[in-house]
């Protein structure tokens, strides 16, 4: 069982970047999906979460009308589109499924986005 991230890097503000987390060893259409980051000192804190289905989604304050939570069952992926980036958007991104009757819980790696000039 494996969730690997991708996608992060530097870029400047106002740039765009497109994460995406593929699982492997199990099947995310019954997991909800989540995008959690975490900067340096700080918690680990919700960023966007999209339902099992897709139909669902919810959106961090700090984030909202500026990040886009995504998936494709049929490719075992989510994707999380920032736009307008900022400089407090600077963290490690980490993919999260949690199975929809609580069965599984799993974590990714983490992918570095830094958002600088």
């Amino acid at each position: 069982v494996q969730l690997v991230e991708s996608g992060g890097g530097l870029v400047q503000p106002g740039g765009s970047l497109r994460l995406s987390c593929t699982a492997s060893g199990f099947t995310v259409s019954t997991y909800v999906m989540s995008w959690y980051r975490q900067a340096p000192g700080k918690e680990r804190d919700l960023v966007a979460t999209i339902g099992n289905a897709g139909g669902s989604t919810y959106y961090a304050d700090s984030v909202k009308g500026r990040f886009t939570i995504s998936r494709d069952n049929s490719k075992n992926t989510v994707y999380l589109q920032m736009t307008d980036l900022k400089p407090g958007d600077t963290a490690v991104y980490y993919c999260n499924a949690r199975h929809i009757v609580g069965i599984g819980n799993y974590w990714g790696q983490g992918t570095q986005v830094t958002v600088s000039s």
